[in-house]
């Protein structure tokens, strides 16, 4: 077996594990986002969540244009990530240009935001749909059948961890594991922009470098953004020079 393949195997693995007594689905579905584009290569994903009772809420992105472009497709009850969570069914746009007229409010922003192709993936389980992934690629044509497969197969498993969570926690209902979500994303989008003004990085900067943190010291991300907006931890700026360059690549959308 490959290293490739290995590397799919533990994704695969970790998006199953979700009874750990400490589980964040907004962790979990950050992680989603993030192996996602590791894996298939594509240029962003934003990941859209429902209960069965209520509207799709944006819960998870790999960086700020994928969040407000999956913000904006809620705002105007328009484009691929609710097609596919409606329709319980891939959808493709191979070309932004030409998908004017289907969505007039969301292909023009994903083109301004340098996006050419969109694709949308539904997180399902024969009949239940929790939600669906968005894919963003920045150059024109289909995904490779094989990329599309390996989405799927990450959509499904993420749909499966969390379906097994709430199953498993079945005194909690829906809505509040939803809440709980919402209120933690919050709770990361003021810790992103406090952290953006401190060190005077853009948004998608100021994530980068609270997620690192994170990462680097093995905490929640949401357990990190209350810690800093109390004032409780200092983030320093990124000194690394790799992780700079990386910073200023997720800047330009490379």
């Amino acid at each position: 077996m490959g290293s490739a393949e290995r590397r799919v195997g533990q994704v695969l693995v970790e998006l199953a594990d979700t009874l750990v007594d400490d589980f964040d689905v907004i962790d979990f579905l950050d992680n989603l986002a993030y192996h996602t584009v590791d894996l298939l290569g594509v240029a962003a994903c934003g990941v859209l969540l429902a209960d069965p009772t209520g509207p799709l809420s944006m819960v998870a992105a790999s960086g700020e244009q994928a969040r407000v472009l999956g913000l904006s497709q809620l705002s105007h009850q328009e484009g691929p990530c609710l097609e596919a969570y409606h329709s319980r069914v891939p959808v493709s746009c191979p070309d932004l240009n030409a998908c004017a007229g289907r969505w007039p409010f969301f292909a023009p922003a994903a083109l301004a935001a340098g996006y050419s192709a969109v694709y949308a993936l539904p997180m399902s389980l024969r009949d239940r749909c929790v939600g669906a992934m968005n894919l963003f690629s920045t150059t024109v044509g289909m995904l490779d059948e094989e990329v599309v497969g390996l989405g799927r197969s990450l959509a499904d498993m993420a749909a499966i961890g969390i379906l097994h969570r709430r199953a498993v926690r079945h005194h909690e209902t829906v809505t509040e594991q939803l809440q709980l979500a919402l209120d933690s994303r919050i709770l990361i989008e003021q810790a992103k922009g406090l952290l953006a003004g401190r060190l005077q990085l853009a948004p998608e900067q100021a994530f980068a470098v609270l997620r690192d943190y994170a990462r680097g010291h093995n905490l929640k991300l949401t357990a990190v953004s209350r810690a800093l907006i109390q004032g409780e931890i200092s983030i320093p700026p990124p000194r690394d020079a790799t992780l700079r360059r990386r910073l200023q690549g997720r800047e330009r959308g490379e």
